[in-house]
């Protein structure tokens, strides 16, 4: 491994079927109002809502909520819970959901007490934040982003078609249920998938040098892949679930993250303006991604090497026909396959491209009319 490093994550995780328990425990160390922010209620649904008032409760904690937290948090949605904060001087934010919900709750505790504007301020021009920071904590519902263990935060506002992102801080701690992932779609399902499969490239795909974090990537790719499988033939795998809830934080936050990726490659880049611009979750939009840099190539080689015997992960063409052999997200050509169902091309997007090219295997693959890339057909 080359270069020095410094390794810490401040965020304390709580992993398992019964992890919930913790939350009241953890929550006794703060003040008595909590600010509750959760999606669009699917929560209420499948019971996490009101296993969570019950640990609330049990803690003795006056609740207040904030419903309605969209894919993509909009800076508008930012200073709704901005102005709640400070209206019920919250003394904590509980975020109950999926990446977009942890990265609002950040934004919101970072921003609360902000003299300036916070788009501007934090997103635009990247300054210091030196106000009052309010305590977060995560309940997360969908694995992908690893949002839950790292202080980034993405916001997006549409006015000026733009998504960006800020460092806040990390939540001071996590709580993992692998069965509280059950009940998310397949569509959500497969978009988790992907974007735990980019983090982990972005990683694989930097540097050249002989680094043990390849070696860690190479075990959670092929895990990923295994049970990838297994989930979307059986959602309520619970084996299969807590390998790709674990595989996400450490394939995005922990063991693989000791370089410098390159994220300049289009790989997030390019996935957010299509996001933004589409309304797509962002994993889904990660799928019509082609640019790969030139150092890449032997990382690609080798991972078609070292991946075989689970899956091996292959750069080739996807077309754009209803019933293309590509025309899947997160497909890994495996003895059996994973076709995790949903469109990857620019088309399935409502984008069109002039040219690309790509690389598969060190040479260089042109672009052709109506046949689009996917890193992992």
């Amino acid at each position: 491994m080359l270069g020095d490093f410094t390794f810490h994550n401040p965020t304390k995780l709580y992993f398992g079927e019964n992890s919930l328990e913790n939350l009241s425990k953890e929550l006794g160390k703060y003040g008595e109002k909590v600010m509750l922010v959760y999606g669009g209620g699917s929560i209420r649904k499948n019971g996490i809502y009101d296993a969570v008032q019950a640990e609330l409760r049990k803690a003795g904690k006056q609740t207040v909520e904030l419903s309605g937290v969209m894919p993509n948090p909009t800076i508008e949605k930012v200073m709704e819970g901005v102005a709640l904060a400070r209206k019920e001087a919250v003394d904590f934010i509980l975020a109950v959901g999926g990446g977009s919900v942890c990265d609002y709750g950040k934004a919101v505790a970072g921003s609360a007490y902000c003299e300036q504007d916070p788009w501007e301020y934090y997103f635009n021009n990247f300054g210091e934040m030196t106000c009052r920071w309010i305590p977060v904590g995560c309940v997360l519902t969908m694995a992908g982003t690893g949002s839950e263990m790292d202080s980034c935060s993405v916001i997006s506002k549409h006015s000026e078609n733009r998504k960006k992102f800020y460092y806040f801080r990390n939540p001071d701690f996590s709580i993992l249920n692998p069965v509280y992932t059950y009940t998310v779609p397949k569509h959500h399902t497969v978009a988790g998938i992907y974007d735990i499969m980019s983090h982990i490239l972005e990683q694989y795909l930097s540097g050249t040098d002989d680094n043990t974090t390849d070696y860690i990537a190479e075990g959670l790719m092929r895990s990923l892949v295994v049970s990838s499988r297994k989930v979307l033939g059986n959602p309520e795998d619970y084996e299969a679930r807590s390998n790709i809830m674990w595989t996400a934080d450490m394939g995005f936050e922990r063991a693989s993250r000791l370089r410098e990726a390159h994220r300049l490659d289009g790989t997030h880049a390019g996935a957010g303006c299509r996001r933004l611009y589409r309304r797509n979750a962002r994993t889904h939009a990660l799928g019509c991604q082609r640019g790969l840099l030139p150092s890449a190539h032997r990382a690609f080689r080798r991972c078609g090497e070292k991946i075989p015997p689970t899956g091996n992960l292959r750069v080739g063409y996807c077309s754009r026909r209803k019933d293309g052999p590509g025309n899947r997200i997160g497909r890994a050509r495996t003895d059996g396959g994973l076709d995790a169902g949903t469109g990857t091309g620019n088309g399935h997007h409502g984008l069109r491209c002039r040219s690309v090219a790509t690389r598969r295997y060190g040479r260089c693959v042109p672009y052709q009319r109506n046949r689009l890339c996917c890193p992992y057909s």
